[in-house]
């Protein structure tokens, strides 16, 4: 059975004790969940020293910068979290679309980073990592693995990339930079919807004991960092975009399902508004929707089962996008002649504009479901709709060349608009899902196959996941891990209270 990351107790002594030697010896100290949620927390003698560290530097500091507070000058976090409205001229819905972007995360400048370090920091104080003689192998279909590689590199261990062959050149551009030797980049066949090919090529690693694998699905740290960390992000934004405009109401949250980390966020926002959890995933992969199958080049959502980690009995609709839309607005919203387009047509303002840019395939996704979402629900002006921008578009450059390739290298005004007519203005509610009861069942059983049948977790702890004092239950880990935390720094001397 994979191992799931619920462990609060040492597991090894040995394993601990080489951690708190290496920790020491490299001055690694580690932020707290508690940190990261709230950033304001972090000692000033940590924020002064990170002042001058840049934002990608492999820096141990840098680890208390793997939270949403980040701003365009990383020099000091932001008393708020970093968001982008987007106008009733770009979505054409009264409803107030806000979106996270995550593209000012250190080292790989999107939001995976968090994920990342929700995984190994419990492993390591837990004493089921050792950092001196164990790989961390991080599957993925891209971020994931960036921000893994990243974090072991930064707490000094060896991390391990798997992913498609098939994904965006600039993700292998940064993990070549990264690793440690060529070889830490496992590519297997297929791209974004060849989940499967991942696992078989992570169960043959898993052979070898140096080898421990981080399965980003079903991973429960992946799904605790955030919900803690982004759902209280999401929080705070929603809350001073309600003092700012008296009478909101946090109607539904959006994120695509990926490895459903990012989806833990809708719980904590659920818990305390009430708002609809969106579940969204590729129309040409539509394995929620329709339990179909398929590729599709939304890259950073994957696809062809659910999650683990992924709370079904909790989700209320499930949205489904077409690549042919993210790809053609991320050439609107990155050309010259899509901006000029949304300006001077369209009537966006210029600020929202040059914002764009911060969105790359599976944010412009999120933001599409998120229209889908108003539409359906009929949303005026004072609902609010959240989602995040998982990265920007600095990653898709090749992929973009590719689109204008096939264009034969023309992309005009005239493009632009059949493909804002068609996918932003144009927006249906067409393959969107309420779900029932029944609807919610089916996707939690589907479940199984991947999860019993494939992957060997134990029908009990398959099944036990279908009632929600088992997800409320796992909140009971983030402050066990946080006091772990805190004696494990000061065991290596690295105490930065």
């Amino acid at each position: 059975m994979p191992t799931l990351g619920l462990e609060t107790e040492i597991v090894d002594r040995e394993t601990y004790a080489n951690s708190v030697a290496r920790f020491r010896e490299a001055g690694i100290a580690l932020p707290t969940f508690a940190e990261l949620a709230e950033p304001r927390r972090i000692p000033e003698a940590v924020l002064g020293r990170l002042a001058d560290v840049h934002r990608d530097a492999a820096d141990p500091l840098n680890l208390f910068r793997v939270h949403w507070h980040n701003g365009a000058d990383p020099r000091y976090p932001l008393e708020l979290p970093d968001r982008i409205e987007l106008p009733s001229e770009l979505t054409g819905t009264p409803a107030r679309i806000i979106v996270l972007p995550g593209d000012h995360f250190p080292m790989i400048h999107a939001h995976k980073v968090l994920a990342a370090y929700g995984c190994l920091a419990p492993r390591i104080i837990t004493g089921q990592f050792d950092p001196t003689r164990h790989k961390a192998i991080w599957p993925s279909t891209g971020n994931y693995c960036r921000g893994g590689v990243a974090i072991s590199r930064i707490m000094g261990c060896r991390g391990v990339a798997v992913l498609p062959e098939g994904m965006s050149r600039e993700r292998f551009e940064w993990l070549e930079r990264w690793v440690s030797e060529p070889e830490d980049i496992i590519r297997t066949p297929g791209t974004e919807s060849n989940v499967k090919e991942i696992y078989d090529k992570c169960a043959e690693l898993d052979r070898q004991p140096e080898n421990i694998i981080f399965n980003q699905f079903s991973e429960f740290g992946n799904y605790l960092v955030h919900y803690l960390c982004t759902g209280r992000a999401m929080r705070q934004s929603f809350e001073r975009l309600s003092e700012e405009h008296p009478g909101s109401r946090l109607r539904a949250y959006v994120s695509a399902t990926g490895s459903a980390g990012t989806l833990g966020a809708g719980d904590y926002l659920k818990e305390r508004f009430g708002c609809r959890l969106v579940a969204v995933e590729a129309l040409e992969c539509p394995t929620l929707l329709y339990n179909g199958f398929g590729e599709h080049n939304i890259q950073g959502i994957g696809d062809k089962h659910v999650p683990f980690i992924h709370n079904v009995m909790n989700t209320d609709l499930v949205a489904g996008i077409s690549d042919r839309a993210t790809d053609g607005l991320d050439l609107v919203f990155n050309t010259d002649a899509g901006r000029e387009y949304l300006t001077a047509r369209c009537g966006v303002p210029a600020v929202t504009v040059a914002q764009l840019g911060r969105l790359g395939f599976s944010s412009i996704c999120n933001v599409l479901a998120a229209i889908k979402t108003a539409k359906y629900l009929d949303m005026d002006e004072n609902d609010v709709i959240m989602t995040v921008a998982t990265d920007g578009a600095e990653l898709y450059d090749s992929e973009r060349e590719k689109q204008l390739a096939a264009r034969e290298g023309r992309f005009e005004a005239i493009d632009a608009a059949e493909i804002v007519s068609r996918y932003l203005l144009g927006a249906d509610v067409e393959h969107l899902l309420e779900l029932s009861q029944v609807d919610r069942k089916r996707v939690f059983n589907l479940g199984y196959f991947t999860w019993v049948e494939q992957q060997g977790i134990e029908i009990d702890d398959f099944s036990k996941r279908e009632r929600q004092a088992f997800w409320q239950g796992l909140r009971d880990l983030i402050p066990a891990w946080d006091r772990g935390i805190a004696e494990f720094n000061r065991q290596a001397g690295v105490d930065h209270g």
